[in-house]
């Protein structure tokens, strides 16, 4: 499957982690559920999967606001990370991206740009060995204000010294995708899981 990208040149790309470069949101959700059930806290998919790009300690504080609970967050996150890295050797890449990680790296600078721990993408990225990829990580804690606001890319656009409208966005959610548009840079989406499964079996077919 191949990503069609908006018309360039970029001085720079902008990945989101969780989800674009790694197929690693339903491993997420997986530890997410795990760790939450002690609480009988629900958590669907498709909220999950919305809410794409969002602090965990921001996820855990807004379920505790919806659903009456008092679910300590530092515990929780700390517990769901845990689980989430014992899993992590079933992570993989999402093909269609790597892609174009291998074909522009040495080119251009990259950055990603993400909602999840530093340790969490760290690891992820560490998993697949392609760390060194990435001049620069702006995760969870570098900035004030999360995706659909601009900061997170806006922060990550200023540490390589490219101007926000050199800069391409590879984003899994409509959270990530607002982020970057308010920032006033160009993006790509990527397809969910399912989304990518419907399509290769829509192409099969046809």
């Amino acid at each position: 499957m191949k990503l069609k990208l908006p018309d360039g040149p970029f001085k720079a790309y902008l990945f989101d982690c969780d989800g674009t470069i790694v197929d690693s949101m339903p491993l997420h959700y997986v530890a997410w559920n795990q760790v939450l059930a002690e609480w009988g806290c629900k958590f669907p998919e498709d909220i999950f999967y919305a809410w794409g790009g969002m602090p965990a300690a921001e996820i855990i504080a807004t379920l505790n606001e919806q659903q009456g609970l008092k679910m300590p967050v530092d515990d929780i996150l700390h517990r769901k990370e845990n689980l989430y890295y014992e899993i992590l050797p079933q992570l993989k890449a999402v093909p269609e991206v790597l892609e174009h990680i291998e074909a522009s790296y040495g080119q251009i600078p990259f950055a990603v740009v993400s909602g999840s721990t530093r340790d969490s993408v760290t690891a992820s990225l560490v998993a697949l060995k392609i760390l060194d990829r990435f001049e620069t990580l702006v995760c969870a804690g570098d900035y004030k204000r999360s995706k659909p606001d601009p900061e997170p890319f806006l922060t990550a656009a200023k540490r390589l010294g490219v101007a926000p409208e050199d800069c391409l966005v590879f984003e899994d959610t409509e959270m990530g995708i607002q982020s970057a548009t308010a920032a006033g840079m160009a993006s790509v989406k990527i397809l969910q899981p399912w989304e990518r499964v419907a399509l290769e079996e829509i192409t099969a077919n046809s």
